[in-house]
């Protein structure tokens, strides 16, 4: 498969079309499993560009936040990529320490809903209580 050029210009998302945030995907480069679903704001996506460590924008909070300032669990990004209509950023990273999520899952997606009741679907690496001191 090759690879074109699309441009000259860096792509980026159009925060304007979506009032400021857009949902961004955090994705494990290695093994294609999502990790989690967040926010980016434009002083995120300029802060992960530029440190190569994934930047979020807190809707609770209403803060920029890199992902394990407090846990460790940094996100190292792999790849940034934009979907079709500039309004969804895909990040594929490398996860460090383990956990995506702040309840202590790989994976924020951990709960898988059947038919005959939910099920735990992806390995608890730490307990919070320890973590978030």
């Amino acid at each position: 498969m090759s690879r074109k050029k699309r441009n000259d210009v860096m792509s980026r998302p159009d925060f304007a079309k979506c009032g400021g945030l857009v949902p961004c995907i955090a994705q494990e480069a290695a093994t294609g499993e999502v990790l989690m679903l967040a926010y980016m704001n434009e002083e995120a996506w300029e802060k992960t560009l530029a440190t190569g460590e994934v930047h979020y924008f807190s809707r609770s909070r209403k803060a920029l936040w890199r992902k394990g300032g407090t846990s460790g669990h940094v996100q190292k990004v792999k790849s940034v990529r934009l979907d079709c209509d500039n309004d969804t950023v895909l990040v594929l990273v490398e996860q460090l320490g383990g956990a995506a999520c702040h309840t202590g899952y790989k994976s924020c997606f951990f709960t898988e809903v059947a038919p005959d009741g939910d099920r735990i679907c992806s390995p608890l690496i730490f307990d919070p209580k320890e973590v978030y001191k």
